[in-house]
């Protein structure tokens, strides 16, 4: 799945919850200058906790010691990397693993697969079953934006509109739809999934960075009850399909494969999980940027009149929407989406002149990096004119944000974001409300820590 571990959903905890249970044991980060461990046992994790998120608490690190630093999460130390020369020199060698999907996945107690060829195998699969799907649905996501866009025309100029509460469900929709088939096409099955898709998301770091979900049973119960509850209807939708033979859904595309029943079910549940979090997200925040600026809106509108005239978006003409694409990635940059992604250190490796031992854990402090004044100039600035130059494009293409590298669940993501943009900016113009601040809850996925607002009103 993941190129090089960004994404996703990349909080790190995921990750170190794993690595403590596939490697009990404690290896020292050579040499690497950070902090002590304030506690034996828990290492930094209550300085995590008083920073309010590991991004904030990563800031500080690197702030005070450098581009690479290290700190103790329990009783195992973890090396961070916070600019891009380290970065660089960390995943040129690296990028062929795929750590996220493997934490993920052994924190949902299911196996990538039985060798390293099969796991390759599998990643292929999909990827490949993510980009048929789009190909093969692109209508049904015509439909869905459209249904929303039509809907906000019809509100008054004046009324505020939920941003957060109308993407959610857009993305619901879409990663329901198309992954798993006309099931979903009933508003009842959304809600449904999504009360149990709540549940999982939120556990999956929350319990892992405050040890809470081993303390609370009534959590524990909960937790286990929406996961149980998921896997059987990922299982029945499995089954269905197969029986249905059809050849449009992710998870049909997935079914035409070697893959069991079983690991088709784990792959749809780390789609489901991923594609709804970070389609939503990447939603809100490029709207909520476009809001503020009349110029990138008109700038944008004008490539739309060029590349589309009075035509629809298709498949085919996403990739010429240039400007379209340096407004997402700008969005991805300036909202900080993925804060930290993170890898297990496979083979001893080499940062600058500190060495980093096998199996240990290693952090891209990303929202550090794209924060850094060194690489972006004015970097708290929403600014899509930034990726017109070459240096910007590749940097995000290394990072696995753009390009050959981009993750699948991201390109599905960019796909719903390109539509919706379109279809938006062609037939409306965007306001923000008056005295609205925007905080960020930086956890697995950046959001805002409550609805955001928003005025829209006929372009004509």
């Amino acid at each position: 799945m993941l190129d090089f571990a960004i994404f996703a959903v990349t909080f790190v905890i995921i990750l170190v919850g794993a690595v403590l249970y596939l490697y009990p044991s404690s290896r020292r980060a050579s040499g690497v200058p950070g902090l002590n461990p304030t506690d034996e046992k828990d290492g930094n994790l209550q300085d995590i906790v008083n920073r309010g998120s590991l991004h904030e608490f990563l800031l500080g690190l690197h702030e005070e010691y450098g581009a690479v630093a290290s700190f103790w999460f329990g009783r195992r130390p973890v090396v961070s990397l916070g600019s891009l020369q380290q970065l660089r020199q960390h995943i040129n060698p690296n990028h062929s693993t795929d750590s996220f999907e493997t934490m993920l996945k052994s924190l949902l107690g299911y196996r990538s697969g039985t060798g390293a060829t099969e796991s390759v195998m599998r990643k292929k699969v999909y990827e490949n079953a993510i980009d048929n799907t789009l190909k093969h649905n692109f209508p049904l996501v015509l439909k869905l934006v459209d249904e929303l866009v039509s809907k906000w025309s019809c509100v008054p100029a004046e009324q505020h509109t939920p941003l957060c509460a109308h993407l959610l469900g857009l993305a619901l929709k879409s990663v329901t739809q198309l992954g798993l088939g006309e099931r979903f096409q009933d508003d009842a099955q959304v809600i449904s999934f999504r009360r149990g898709h709540d549940v999982i998301w939120s556990e999956i770091g929350k319990g892992y960075l405050d040890g809470s979900l081993e303390k609370s049973s009534s959590r524990k119960v909960q937790y286990e009850k929406a996961l149980s509850e998921m896997e059987g209807l990922l299982t029945s939708v499995v089954t269905e399909r197969r029986a249905q033979r059809r050849h449009t859904a992710f998870v049909d595309i997935l079914l035409q494969s070697n893959m069991t029943e079983p690991q088709v079910m784990e792959d749809c549940m780390v789609f489901t999980l991923a594609g709804c979090v970070i389609t939503a997200n990447l939603c809100i925040w490029a709207l909520r940027f476009l809001s503020a600026s009349e110029e990138v809106q008109d700038k944008l509108y004008q490539e739309i009149q060029e590349v589309l005239g009075s035509e629809p978006i298709t498949l085919e003409k996403v990739p010429q929407l240039r400007y379209c694409q340096q407004v997402l990635h700008e969005t991805v940059r300036t909202a900080m989406l993925t804060p930290v992604a993170a890898r297990l250190q496979e083979v001893e490796g080499k940062v600058d002149q500190h060495v980093i031992p096998k199996e240990t854990l290693v952090i891209y402090a990303l929202g550090v990096f794209m924060q850094d004044p060194d690489t972006w100039s004015s970097p708290y600035r929403f600014n899509p004119d930034r990726f017109e130059e070459e240096s910007a494009r590749k940097t995000f293409s290394l990072l696995g944000f753009s390009g050959s590298r981009t993750c699948p669940e991201l390109r599905f993501a960019y796909t719903i974001a390109s539509v919706l943009l379109c279809s938006v900016i062609r037939r409306l113009r965007l306001g923000t409300i008056e005295g609205q601040a925007m905080e960020v809850r930086s956890e697995l996925v950046s959001t805002p820590k409550d609805e955001t607002w928003l005025t829209v009103s006929s372009r004509k």
